[in-house]
């Protein structure tokens, strides 16, 4: 498997993750995200949305995150990243999505290059942007992880919803954003810290990372 990604992208993040607990094997296509790597030609062949990530395995293509994290789940399905239960299962989903859906898309860079560029925001209003979307999702998150977190986002192991936890809260210091108010998201976050999948998936271990 390949996958095409950028080293800061938060769902890149999430799919490193995702493949990290699954114990799989995978070759990274870096882009830069900075310098519009992602609209070359050559990509946009394998993915015409040019976004990251993209995971390819022969003449496979998936994109979009929790459609690659679903199809790891389903093709791969040891360890676990959904409990057995379906209302558990549509519990961690609907956690999943409250990131994915509600809080990342309008922090991505994209949007931030949009502020920037179209209307004239400087780093402190990009910052107050990312922490307006951020802190209510994280407030619900903090009351859900309380509910049914037993050392991770929900019961007693990593699983879907900590794949996309683990890199919002990384975006969320890029924004300087005052994390002590979500006590249980970063016990959640220092659980992780001591797992080795989600040690090799951070940021600064992939191989494109400049600081």
């Amino acid at each position: 498997m390949i996958l095409h990604g950028y080293w800061r992208s938060g769902a890149s993040y999430r799919v490193r993750i995702g493949l990290g607990l699954k114990g799989l094997a995978y070759q990274t296509a870096a882009l830069d995200l900075r310098k519009g790597e992602q609209k070359a030609p050559a990509f946009l062949a394998i993915n015409p949305q040019g976004m990251t990530p993209a995971l390819q395995q022969g003449e496979t293509v998936l994109t979009q995150s929790p459609a690659i994290l679903e199809w790891l789940e389903e093709t791969h399905p040891e360890p676990p990243l959904l409990p057995k239960d379906p209302q558990d299962r549509a519990q961690v989903r609907a956690m999943a999505a409250l990131i994915g859906c509600d809080i990342h898309p309008l922090n991505n860079l994209r949007v931030l290059t949009a502020l920037r560029q179209e209307f004239g925001a400087d780093q402190a209003t990009v910052d107050a942007w990312a922490g307006r979307w951020i802190t209510p999702g994280f407030d619900a998150l903090e009351v859900l992880v309380a509910r049914h977190g037993a050392g991770w986002s929900f019961g007693d192991r990593p699983g879907l919803a900590d794949c996309y936890l683990i890199p919002q809260l990384y975006s969320a210091r890029r924004f300087n954003l005052d994390l002590t108010p979500w006590p249980r998201l970063l016990a959640v976050e220092a659980a992780a810290q001591g797992h080795p999948a989600f040690q090799a998936a951070h940021p600064d271990r992939q191989p494109d990372a400049d600081g």
